[in-house]
């Protein structure tokens, strides 16, 4: 058993979510802002990679007072529980994940984290091992439903999405396109990773709605099960 999986992006209109440079852009606007913490306060947990924490120093909190307020009028923690990924257990202790808001936070390492750095990080976390050299992330996903999560929300980067579609685990995708052009051969896109390399193997979507959003698009996909 697994969590229901929904991968939220924003990326520009030529499907980049960041420079060249990995810097944080802004690619969508206020409405989308405001969606995006709506299901992020809807969601059981919330998950990244490391890549993205050492990237942007996400807090992954819900913003408005009010969606607090409805998750603990609900019985719920402010915040959804935040779950990174990071097999060598290389988050910094004073990262916001750890430090900003309450609620209860998840790190998932794999047996290449050293002994010493995952006894740290328990002081500040609960830490899954899963996997020798990589996160398994099928042992990570049952070990989060076996904790309440029902719904789980990813929110990059794309070495993490890929990973999540290579192993047949995401159920949903949501992305706002903007209206912006980024470009660059190396620019990071939604889903990076070694990629499919046959036709048969690609990941099919089927449309669940497309609407105007801000000045780009926000289209919702499920996931095809073969």
């Amino acid at each position: 058993m697994r969590p229901f999986v929904f991968v939220n992006i924003a990326m520009s209109a030529d499907g980049k979510i960041s420079t060249r440079e990995r810097r944080q852009v802004r690619i969508s606007g206020n409405e989308d802002y405001s969606r995006v913490d709506r299901i992020k306060a809807e969601s059981d947990a919330i998950m990244v990679g490391i890549g993205t924490v050492l990237a942007d120093n996400p807090s992954l909190t819900v913003k408005s007072p009010e969606l607090r307020a409805g998750r603990r009028a609900a019985g719920e923690d402010e915040n959804p529980i935040r779950v990174v990924v990071d097999s060598r257990g290389r988050i910094p202790l004073d990262a916001d994940i750890l430090q900003k808001g309450s609620g209860k936070r998840v790190v998932a390492v794999s047996r290449e984290a050293l002994p010493g750095t995952v006894e740290t990080l328990r002081q500040h976390a609960t830490v899954v091992l899963a996997g020798d050299e990589t996160v398994d992330l099928g042992i990570l996903l049952e070990e989060l439903y076996r904790q309440g999560v029902r719904r789980l929300m990813v929110e990059g980067g794309g070495t993490l999405i890929w990973a999540l579609f290579a192993q047949g685990l995401v159920d949903e995708l949501q992305t706002f396109v903007g209206n912006i052009v980024i470009g660059g051969k190396d620019a990071p896109t939604p889903a990076d990773g070694t990629g499919f390399l046959r036709e048969a193997d690609f990941a099919r979507l089927r449309i669940i709605e497309a609407v105007r959003l801000d000045e780009g698009l926000l289209i919702r996909w499920s996931v095809e099960r073969a």
